[in-house]
This record gives structure tokens, sequence and C-alpha cells, in this order.
């Protein structure tokens, strides 16, 4: 059902892992490793103009936060009024919800996109998703673009001494399918839980380098404070929502993290490294737009402003005498 997902991943997969064979060896587990750094890498950079398109987005819907509050308070007992008065502004301001909402909704599927693709190198397993093979089919098997040599590539590649697609809580009867690695849950955990804890600590700092920031805005005045009848539950709706990016998906990381295959925590290592940076370059960018617009606006103020001392002269119509 989701192939539309499944093959364009393992085709990007694919073509870094041909890149990165020509200087390395194939079936090392480090050139597999980079594969998936450089597909998070790939689908980052697609997405660095929608992030800014949502940054500015956002920039706006704040700038029209008090038109927002006005068509609130006049058609509070009219929702279908306020909701076309409400269009009729987000178009006037060119501003486009859909654009806050892009870059999660196109990192979330190549997320499970990759999850799916590194599990299915192992389908030795029984439970969901699994396909039941025996340890000689899956050794067999293609997986989608994926050949044959490149599913036993994968397969015998390790990092640590461990397998790329071993995860902490994964059935003992599926170490099998390694045939030719020998390792134990304990292994898996010292590669993993250190990758766990990087990615929480990533993700918390990661948010609250976004939320100090817009602290600061706050605090200067370049963004407005929610204003209205439901200022206090947009304010509370806010904190709620600052608290679960600091300290909720750290945590839901630190509870899930044994279910993540050793490549899908590396995709989330390199996400977090290219967020972090991205975030520090996206921000001083949008900063300086912002401040050469409000000087741009100051400038205007200043050309249409009467000069020191002068007098308004205001004209009267006189009507001619026939």
């Amino acid at each position: 059902m989701l192939n539309f997902i499944y093959w364009p991943i393992s085709a990007v997969l694919w073509f870094w892992h041909k890149v990165f064979s020509f200087v390395l060896d194939p079936d090392s587990g480090v050139t597999w490793v980079l594969s998936i750094i450089f597909l998070t890498f790939t689908v980052k950079a697609i997405m660095v103009k929608p992030t800014i398109n949502q940054l500015r987005s956002g920039r706006k819907m704040q700038e029209m936060q008090p038109k927002m509050a006005e068509i609130r308070s006049k058609y509070k007992n009219d929702q279908q009024k306020m909701m076309e008065e409400t269009r009729k502004l987000q178009k006037e301001v060119g501003v486009n919800p859909v654009l806050g909402c892009l870059p999660v909704l196109i990192q979330l599927p190549v997320f499970i996109g990759l999850f799916h693709v590194l599990r299915s190198f192992n389908r030795t397993g029984e439970g969901v998703g699994q396909l039941g093979l025996s340890i000689e089919q899956n050794y067999n098997t293609p997986n989608y673009i994926f050949s044959v040599d490149d599913v036993q590539s994968f397969l015998d590649a390790t990092l640590f001494g461990v397998p790329l697609s071993a995860y902490i809580s994964m059935p003992a009867d599926m170490y099998a399918a390694f045939p030719k690695v020998d390792f134990t849950r304990t292994d898996i955990m010292f590669v993993a839980i250190p990758l766990v804890l990087i990615i929480a600590v990533a993700t918390h700092f990661n948010a609250r380098m976004s939320i100090d920031r817009q602290k600061a805005r706050l605090a200067s005045g370049k963004q407005a404070a929610p204003s209205g009848d439901n200022a206090e539950m947009m304010q509370t709706q806010m904190a709620m929502m600052n608290k679960m990016m600091l300290w909720f998906m750290p945590l839901t990381i630190l509870f899930t993290g044994v279910l993540w295959h050793i490549g899908l925590l590396f995709y989330m290592v390199s996400n977090n490294i290219w967020t972090f940076f991205q975030q520090r370059i996206v921000f001083a960018k949008m900063d300086a737009e912002e401040e050469a617009e409000e000087e741009a606006r100051r400038a205007l103020k200043r050309s249409t402003a009467p000069a020191p001392g002068a007098r308004r002269v205001q004209k009267k119509n006189k009507k001619k005498k026939k």
C-alpha cells in the first residue's frame, strides 16, 4: 500500500551505497551507514526551501495576528463568517497554512519508509509486518530495488560487530538471519543505547534553540503575543507545545529506542545534526530579512514625514465668481 514511499527511499539509499562503494568496501558497515546518512542529507536538502517558506509564512501569520483578533472578536458568534474572513485575510497577506505542515508531512513518510526498508532486509520474524521467511529464503530474496547481492551485503555488514538492521528488542530467533555475524543482545545495546541518548539530547537542544528564539522575539516585540478573547488559552497551548518539544519528544525517543534499528538510529542522529546547523543558518537569514524589512519601513516613514519646522499648508477650494 505504501510502495510509493518504499521504492523511492530504497532507490536513494541504493544510489548512495553505489557511490560510496567506489571508494570503500561495499560490504562494510561504514559504507552502509554513510549511505543512510547521505539519504538523510538528501531529504533535508530538498526540504530547505519549504522550511524557509514555512518560517516566512509563520512570520506573516504573526504580523496578521492583530487583524485575526479583530475578526475573532467581530464574528465570534458566526463561525462560518469568521472562517471566510480569515481565509480572505490569509489570501491578502499571502499566507498558506499548509506550508507550516509540509516539512513534517514529508519527513514522516521518509522515516516510516526507511524503517520499513531496513526492517525488510530481515524478514525471518513472525510478528506484524514480517513474512516469516526461512534464513535461506531471506538471504536470497531481493528487497525493493536492492538485488540479492545487495541484501546479502547488508545482512553481512556490521558496525562494532552488530548488524545494521538489528535492534535491542529483536527476538532472539531472528539473530540467525545474519549467518556470518556472531553477536548478542548486549552487543546491540552497546551500540544502540549511546545513539538513542545522543538523539534524545540533540532533539531537546534543537527544540530549545527554536523556543529560545521564539521567546526572544516575543520579548523584543518582533513577534506578537496572543491577544483577544482566547489569548490565555492560546498561551497555555503554546506553553504545552513547548514542553512537549523540550521534554516529551526526547522521552519518547528514550522509551521507543528499543524498537529502532541501528541503521534508523543513524538516520535520526544525522537528521538532528543537519537540523542543528540548518536552524542556525536559517534563523540568521530570517532575522536579517526581518531587520531589512523593518529598516525599509523606517526609511519609508522618514521619507513621508514632514521636514522639521515645516508648516502644513492646507489647500482651500476657492469657488470661481461668475
